[in-house]
C-alpha cells in the first residue's frame, strides 16, 4: 500500500515538473532531499517546499536564477543554506518554523528581498545582517526568543511592518519610537506592563499589545487599528467622539441658518423705502453682512426702525444712504474628524502566499494553509 502511495506521489511530482508552470508546490510531500530535477526547471519563478523533512538545500539550486518566492517554512533546518544566498531575485524569503538561531553573512547578498518571514524560530539576538537589506519592508520575528533590539533598529528605515509577537521582551523597546515609516507593529503575548504614546509614530495603522500585563491601550493617532485590553472600548469611544462632532457641526449649521450663529451666511436683506418728498422714488438696498451684530448695535437698528416707521405713519419721509458699506461673505464650514466609524476586525488567520505580487505588506499569519 505505501509503495503505491509513494508511485502515486511520484506520478503527481513528475506531471508538476513537465508542466512548466513556472510556480511549484512540493509542500507537504514528506521530502527529506529536494528532488534533483527541480533544479534544472530554470523557468520557475516560485517554489513553496512546506511541511517537508528538509535540513538542506542542494547546491545546484542557484540555476534557478529567476526565482522570486521561496517558502521553506516547516521543514527541519538548523542553518540557512548558502546556496540560497544566491539567489539575488529573491523579493519574498520563507523560513518560519525551522530551528533556525542565526542567519549567515552571504544573507546580505540578498539585495531585492522584501519580505522575510523567521517566525517560531530559536533567535535570541537580533540578526544584525538585515540591516544591509535596503528593500527589506516585512519582518515576521514572532514566537522567538529576543528580549531586546539593537538601539540602531531605526537604520532599517523601509520596514513598514514588524511582528515581535510571542518573544521575551520585559520592556518597550525605545528604538522603536524612531521608526516614523512603521505602518503594523505587533507585540502581542510578551511581557511589557507599561507601553509608550506612540501617537509620535505618524505611518502607524494597526498596533498589537494584546496578551501584556497592561490595562489598558496606550495613546494612538485616531486612524490607529488597535487589539488588545480596552481596545474596543477606545475603538468605540472614537465612534461616540466623532458622532458628538458630527451633531455640533448640525447644531452649529441650524443656528447659522436661524441667523444666531457665530458666522452669517449670505443674508439678504431688501429695504424699500418711500419719501413724501419723493413721492414714487424707491431705494433698494442690499446688505451681506459677514460678522455678528454686537449688542449695542442691535439696539441702534431696532432704534432706527422704531423711529423710521414713526417718521412714515406722520407722513414724513427718512433717508439715509447705505451705498459704499460692504460686507464679506462667508461660508460656514465644519469638517467631522477622526475615526470614521466603520467596524474593526484583526484576525490572526493562516498563512496566506500569494502566487501574485502586489501588496506592500503581507498579512501576519501562523500556520500554513494557503492551499
Amino acid at each position: 500500500y505505501q509503495r503505491v502511495i509513494r508511485g502515486l506521489l511520484a506520478e503527481r511530482v513528475e506531471e508538476m515538473l513537465a508542466s512548466g508552470d513556472p510556480v511549484l508546490d512540493l509542500s507537504y510531500k514528506k521530502f527529506r532531499r529536494l528532488p534533483g530535477v527541480v533544479c534544472g526547471l530554470r523557468h520557475l519563478e516560485k517554489l513553496y517546499v512546506c511541511r517537508n523533512s528538509l535540513r538542506t538545500l542542494p547546491e545546484n539550486i542557484v540555476q534557478l536564477k529567476g526565482l522570486r518566492i521561496l517558502a521553506l517554512d516547516f521543514n527541519k533546518m538548523e542553518d540557512v543554506p548558502l546556496a540560497i544566498c544566491q539567489l539575488r531575485n529573491l523579493t519574498r524569503l520563507y523560513l518560519g518554523s525551522n530551528r533556525l538561531m542565526s542567519l549567515p553573512p552571504e544573507l546580505r547578498n540578498l539585495q531585492s528581498l522584501r519580505c522575510l518571514w523567521m517566525e517560531s524560530n530559536y533567535f535570541t539576538r537580533f540578526p544584525r545582517q538585515l540591516y544591509d537589506l535596503p528593500h527589506l519592508r516585512s519582518l515576521q520575528m514572532g514566537d522567538n526568543r529576543l528580549r531586546t533590539l539593537p538601539p540602531d533598529l531605526w537604520r532599517m528605515e523601509a520596514l513598514r511592518g514588524l511582528w515581535l509577537y510571542g518573544n521575551r521582551f520585559t520592556e518597550f523597546p525605545r528604538v522603536l519610537l524612531r521608526m516614523v515609516d512603521l505602518e503594523i507593529l505587533d507585540l502581542d503575548k510578551n511581557k511589557i506592563e507599561v507601553f509608550p504614546n506612540l501617537s509620535r509614530l505618524p505611518a502607524l495603522r494597526l498596533f498589537s499589545y494584546d496578551h501584556n500585563p497592561v490595562e489598558g491601550p496606550p495613546g494612538v493617532g485616531e486612524e490607529v487599528l488597535l487589539v488588545g485590553e480596552g481596545a474596543q472600548e477606545e475603538l468605540q469611544d472614537r465612534v461616540d467622539r466623532k458622532a458628538k462632532k458630527e451633531q455640533e457641526a448640525r447644531d452649529a449649521e441650524e443656528a447659522v441658518l436661524a441667523g444666531d450663529g457665530p458666522v452669517i451666511q449670505g443674508i439678504l436683506k431688501q429695504a424699500k423705502q418711500n419719501s413724501a418728498s419723493h413721492a414714487g422714488h424707491k431705494h433698494n438696498e442690499v446688505i451681506t453682512a459677514a460678522m455678528p451684530l454686537t449688542e449695542e448695535e442691535r439696539r441702534k437698528k431696532v432704534m432706527e426702525a422704531e423711529l423710521e416707521k414713526a417718521l412714515n405713519d406722520y407722513g414724513a419721509g427718512l433717508e439715509y444712504d447705505l451705498e459704499g458699506i460692504e460686507y464679506e461673505k462667508e461660508e460656514f464650514i465644519c469638517e467631522g474628524e477622526g475615526y470614521d466609524g466603520g467596524e474593526l476586525e484583526y484576525e490572526r488567520g493562516d498563512i496566506d502566499y500569494e502566487y501574485e505580487e502586489g501588496e506592500e505588506l503581507e498579512e501576519p499569519g501562523r500556520q500554513v494553509g494557503r492551499y
